[in-house]
């Protein structure tokens, strides 16, 4: 684990955090649910808040528990929660980015986690199946991540891009407008 000389301050790290956020510390204290006194002190280093706070704040600031938990020590960085702590400090990022982000990120990890799992179960079973049985199985580890659901993890990439962008046309469908022209072009051409 982590010394507390490795780690920047918790306290130093939920201010910058609420000030990113642009909100008061009253009014993170509020959506926290801790008193105002008592948020001042974590901030100022003078108190060091439980794991249950730590999730409050975390909430409130729309940011993964884990990357909260990672600069509060209680979590080994191995496990790449210090990449969710770099998201939600970087100010250059809108809250939807860093959530977007951190999304992705978690899917990524999971689903390397399934294939790495899946491959690792293939290879056990090439040595108790025969040939076309542990060939099946590869085959399926081998086609890339996907979503719980089976979705491939580009069309989660292609979700979160479209709802970052606003609703756009399925592809392949026109509006009714651009029908009626293409219509028209059509008539004028045969005429």
């Amino acid at each position: 684990m982590a010394t507390p000389k490795d780690l920047p301050d918790v306290g130093g790290f939920i201010r910058d955090l609420r000030r990113n956020a642009k909100i008061s510390l009253r009014q993170l204290a509020e959506q926290a649910g801790v008193s105002n006194p008592y948020l001042s002190q974590i901030e100022r280093g003078l108190r060091k808040p439980s794991a249950e706070v730590l999730q409050q704040l975390a909430s409130a600031l729309r940011v993964s528990t884990p990357a909260m938990y990672l600069r509060a020590g209680l979590l080994d960085d191995k496990e790449g929660h210090g990449v969710l702590a770099a998201i939600a400090v970087d100010a250059d990022l809108t809250m939807a980015q860093k959530q977007s982000l951190s999304q992705i990120y978690e899917t990524f990890r999971r689903e390397n986690t399934r294939v790495a799992e899946a491959q690792a179960e293939a290879e056990a079973a090439q040595a108790d199946q025969p040939a076309s049985q542990a060939a099946d199985l590869a085959n399926v580890a081998a086609t890339g991540p996907t979503t719980v659901g089976g979705t491939p993890t580009e069309a989660v990439l292609e979700s979160v891009a479209v709802t970052e962008a606003g609703t756009a046309p399925a592809p392949g469908s026109t509006s009714i407008p651009q029908k009626k022209k293409a219509a028209e072009a059509a008539e004028e051409e045969t005429s």
